[in-house]
């Protein structure tokens, strides 16, 4: 574990990524393949490989506490290393220079050991678990120095912070034995774990990488667009040099759950977007699942639906990780729409043309809950203007739009697929709070807490991150500092005079906020200096935009857009 921890402090002490490569490249050549397998997974900073169902499951509270008893900090100890790095695996290492435990026995931890400690975390669960899972904890940091335990805190929280990207560890996998790396990114599409792409590269057998049933892999993403002529742009990236398409595969945009489907005739898996499993989740769609073919992978949408329409994500939230959904299926019925075929009955289908994909994906046996999703033509910008309307009148979130001559490209963003959607409204909103950010902006306070109006008092309908500049996020942090009406350690309770203008994609009801609502995606477009705290939005007015949004998003009104400026003149 030293040397895995030796090795990615040398990643993260250059900027150079040629000497990641480098450095990465000789650490690996050193491994044997078990030992391989582990590091690999470890330095995407994960416990275990993308898509196995094991989770280590331990909490922060449980990490601390681990923490607390090994080193003998205080509670403020804790705190104020959190506040100088904004990292729990830099905290980890500053407070183990110093032990008051130490083991009994002491073990050096090589990865093997790790994986054995991790294995029984993953395993302890149910009445008496936390305790054991401390105990665990305990013994990796009572055996750790500082370092690895910086690093094994990071891979706990798979948090690993050292500019490490997959594709670049792909890249050491290539120098390091000698393989295209062409084909070191394709098998790791395919299989989705790296150490075991690792292991074949090694021993030269990188062809024979292929889809897994059960063994599921990055979804294809798609790039977004801002307007309908872009959808017929050239093709850049990888592709770049393409023409124009002549005609584009279009699909309205649901507000849903991503799911990949593994059927062998017997076995049937569903996994979510992250890769766990959600079978369980979904009892309501096996029937129709297990009739559509022998044996096939598949990518769809989960969507709550009632009455031909989608109901909101909120409420299919509910039933998601839920071991007995029995009682909510009722209240909250769904329908897959099933938009790509990506094997059927021991094919491969990931490098045939969408065209023929969507032709082999019509073909199967749908039922009344499992259905192909809408899929038309469209030539030019004009028919795409005619398809987003409709969407956004069905209450959905706008359209996805394919490359009919397309391969599947799993993990890739790109514009072989693009999705165009609105953002439901902005709101001239008042920072109330602004609190310590994390990693890069550990220093700063760049996540703020944000107010509208409700007879003549301030409440909270939302928190907001992303959207400012360095410089501005510099700027407001210095001023923050400077009108702080109550300083709670990380949050500062500020003066209300920060207008901010906030763009998002949805109202949604929400108990923790005395407004009753919260809006969902926030993200700050501007600051409006040219704007008075009295000037901003109302409660009233993020009723209105909750009660007219399309069905998928919370709202009742058919009507295709809530306004994109209430009265109170969100766009003067």
């Amino acid at each position: 574990m030293r040397r895995l921890a030796d090795v990615l402090e040398q990643v993260s002490g250059t900027a150079s990524k040629l000497q990641k490569i480098d450095h990465l490249a000789a650490y690996l050549q050193t491994l044997g393949d078990d030992d391989l397998r582990i590091a690999c997974t470890y330095l995407t900073g994960a416990p275990f490989p993308a898509g196995d169902a094991r989770a280590l499951n331990v909490g922060w509270s449980a990490l601390l506490d681990a923490l607390r008893e090994v080193s003998g900090a205080s509670d403020d100890d804790l705190d104020r290393s959190y506040l100088k790095y904004g990292d729990l695996g830099s905290v980890a290492g500053e407070l183990l220079t110093q032990k008051v435990r130490l083991p009994l026995f002491p073990q050096v931890l090589t990865l093997r050991a790790v994986q054995e400690i991790f294995s029984r975390l993953a395993a302890s669960s149910g009445k008496g678990s936390r305790q054991g899972k401390l105990a665990a904890m305990r013994t990796v940091f009572e055996n750790a120095d500082p370092l690895e335990a910086k690093y094994l805190a990071r891979i706990i929280t798979s948090d690993m912070r050292v500019g490490l990207k997959e594709g670049l560890l792909e890249e050491a996998i290539a120098k390091a034995f000698a393989q295209p790396a062409a084909d070191v990114r394709r098998a790791n599409m395919l299989m989705s774990d790296i150490g075991a792409v690792a292991v074949l590269a090694r021993q030269g057998r990188l062809g024979e990488a292929a889809l897994r049933l059960f063994s599921p892999f990055r979804f294809m993403l798609a790039d977004t667009i801002f307007t309908a002529a872009e959808a017929f742009d050239p093709v850049r990236g990888e592709d770049k040099g393409s023409p124009p398409p002549t005609a584009v595969l279009v699909e309205e945009k649901y507000d849903g759950v991503r799911a990949q489907v593994h059927f062998d005739g017997t076995r049937l898996a569903i996994f979510s977007r992250t890769l766990d499993e959600i079978t369980p989740s979904f009892p309501d769609l096996h029937a129709d699942l297990r009739a559509l073919a022998n044996r096939y992978i598949l990518d769809g949408e989960i969507v709550a639906w009632r009455d031909g329409r989608a109901i909101p994500f909120t409420q299919l939230q509910q039933r998601l990780r839920r071991k007995d959904p029995t009682a909510l299926i009722a209240d909250i019925p769904v329908v897959l729409f099933v938009f790509d075929l990506l094997h059927l009955n021991g094919e491969d289908l990931l490098d045939h043309p969408l065209a023929d994909r969507r032709r082999a994906l019509d073909a199967l046996h749908f039922g009344s809950v499992v259905r192909p999703s809408e899929a038309t033509v469209a030539s030019a910008p004009e028919d795409l203007d005619v398809r987003f309307r409709d969407a956004r009148l069905h209450g959905n979130e706008g359209l996805v739009i394919k490359r009919r001559e397309g391969h599947y490209q799993p993990g890739k963003r790109g514009r072989q697929w693009v999705k165009w959607k609105e953002e439901l409204a902005t709101l001239d909103v008042v920072v109330v709070a602004a609190e310590q950010g994390h990693g890069k902006r550990a220093g700063v306070l760049s996540d703020v807490t944000f107010a509208v109006r409700s007879d003549g008092e301030l409440t909270p309908v939302g928190k907001a991150y992303s959207g400012l500049t360095d410089s501005e996020i510099a700027s407001l942090t210095e001023w923050f500092r400077a009108h702080t009406v109550v300083d709670r350690g990380r949050v500062k309770i500020v003066e209300p005079k920060i207008v901010l203008e906030v763009a998002f994609d949805a109202v949604t009801r929400s108990p923790r906020h005395a407004s009753g609502y919260a809006l969902r995606f926030p993200r700050i477009k501007r600051i409006r200096d040219d704007k008075t705290p009295e000037e901003i939005n109302t409660v009233d007015d993020v009723a209105r935009l909750f009660a007219h949004q399309g069905s998928s998003r919370g709202g009742s009104s058919p009507k295709l857009v809530a306004p994109r400026a209430t009265e109170r003149g969100a766009r003067r």
